[in-house]
């Protein structure tokens, strides 16, 4: 049973507050839930060198820079498109307010792209020392899934941030060039009597 009190106790947060944190909540979560997803798509879909397992080491099959090439590749490409959608959610659900939709897809993009790193290094760790010292005869097996070029984790937030800074220019230009003609006069008539 709720007293007269409860129902007049003023909320905690102010309903702007309310709103941003409730985008900023759905980020962080689509992030996550994005970035454990494709974790698992970047370790199925990117390619790996060969690697010639021996009883005394291991060695690559032939020395092929294009295979680490490619799965970094492959991760920017799904970072840079995970930045792109997830962003374009989180800016609809938030149009009014852009800034909270920029943290919000740049903290997504961040844990995004960190859980993806890590759900794809997991499934695609191979462990190279135990097979050589397990193995009796010469075997090939693929190495393991690695990101070389660290730089590309940050390829997912700067996606959201170039997606919300085209629709902040997209909606600077459409408000300047939909301005009433009537305020154009009136800054016409002021300008006049500043600076004079």
């Amino acid at each position: 049973m709720t007293s007269a009190l409860d129902a007049e106790a003023p909320s905690v947060l102010p309903p702007l507050w309310r709103r941003v944190l409730a985008v900023v909540v759905a980020g962080l979560l689509w992030g996550a839930g994005c970035g454990i997803a494709l974790g698992v798509v970047w370790w199925r879909l990117a390619p790996r060198v060969p690697m010639v397992i021996r009883p005394e080491g291991s060695r690559l099959m032939q020395y092929q820079p294009d295979g680490y090439i490619a799965a970094d590749v492959s991760f920017g490409l799904i970072a840079l498109l995970a930045g792109v959608v997830l962003t374009i959610g989180l800016v609809v659900m938030r149009r009014e307010h852009l800034l909270s939709a920029l943290g919000s897809a740049v903290l997504a993009g961040l844990v995004g792209s960190v859980l993806m790193w890590q759900v794809g290094s997991r499934l695609g760790a191979v462990d190279i020392a135990g097979l050589v010292a397990t193995t009796t005869e010469e075997t090939t097996v693929d190495g393991p899934l690695q990101i070389r070029m660290w730089a590309l984790l940050l390829l997912w937030p700067i996606a959201a941030a170039a997606v919300v800074t085209v629709t902040a220019v997209a909606d600077w230009i459409t408000a300047r060039r939909d301005r009433s003609p009537d305020v154009d006069e009136q800054v016409e008539h002021i300008a006049p009597t500043l600076s004079g």
